[in-house]
């Protein structure tokens, strides 16, 4: 952000080769969950970026969504989206086989032939049902130009109801599970833990009702003040 003109503050996007002087990374990520990823600290202290590696000098809020921005928004959401897909069938899968062995003593058949599993696997089944085609739905426009000034509301909807959906399943492939699901040993116990990182990644639901509800009704997003 550069505030040199307090009326007119501007994002500047940049990059920084990781052989530049003048920046460190502070290793600060100790989280509950996402353990195949990290997102440290970066702190810039006197690094000079060379005007070739300036990719764009824009206003700051949706005033300053270009091309370039909606590209890395749409490569960035979309395929948040795709990877909390991919998470909760591989959520239902192991779901599915631990409940074909599930035994309880009040059941002469496994817990497969409990009605009320049968209905919460038919919830999580529906929910992916959704969540897939809407998905390829936005990847597919994207990619083939259908684009429009509702753009970035069908963005910010995509990930969010994806990752609301992704929630909605690993919470009742849990109860589900039974207790075994909250052991270390359990996949459940970590597929929990990093399904609840899709609710931080960008957009957060306060942003995304936001921009949403206001692209909707016709407000511009930098309408101010934001809030009464």
């Amino acid at each position: 952000m550069d505030t040199s003109d307090p009326k007119a503050p501007k994002i500047v996007h940049f990059f920084l080769p990781r052989n530049a002087k003048g920046y460190t990374i502070k290793e600060t990520w100790d989280v509950m969950g996402m353990r195949a990823t990290r997102s440290d600290d970066t702190v810039l202290e006197g690094a000079f970026v060379p005007d070739k590696y300036i990719a764009r000098v824009v206003p700051a809020g949706a005033a300053g969504v270009d091309m370039f921005v909606i590209g890395y928004f749409t490569w960035a959401l979309v395929n948040f989206a795709n990877i909390y897909y991919a998470s909760w069938l591989r959520t239902r899968e192991v779901l599915v086989e631990q409940l074909k062995t599930k035994t309880s003593i009040a059941l002469t058949r496994p817990m497969i032939y409990h009605p009320e599993v049968q209905h919460g696997v038919a919830e999580i089944t529906m929910d992916l049902e959704t969540m897939g085609p809407h998905v390829e739905a936005i990847a597919s426009d994207w990619s083939e130009g259908r684009i429009g000034p509702d753009w970035l509301a069908r963005l910010f909807a995509v990930k969010h109801r994806t990752v609301e959906a992704a929630f909605r399943i690993v919470d009742r492939a849990l109860d589900l599970s039974g207790g075994f699901g909250m052991f270390k040993k359990s996949e459940l116990e970590r597929l929990f833990r990093d399904c609840r990182a899709g609710r931080f990644h960008p957009a957060n639901p306060l942003l995304t009702r936001e921009l949403v509800g206001k692209i909707s009704l016709g407000i511009s997003p930098d309408e101010q003040p934001r809030w009464g």
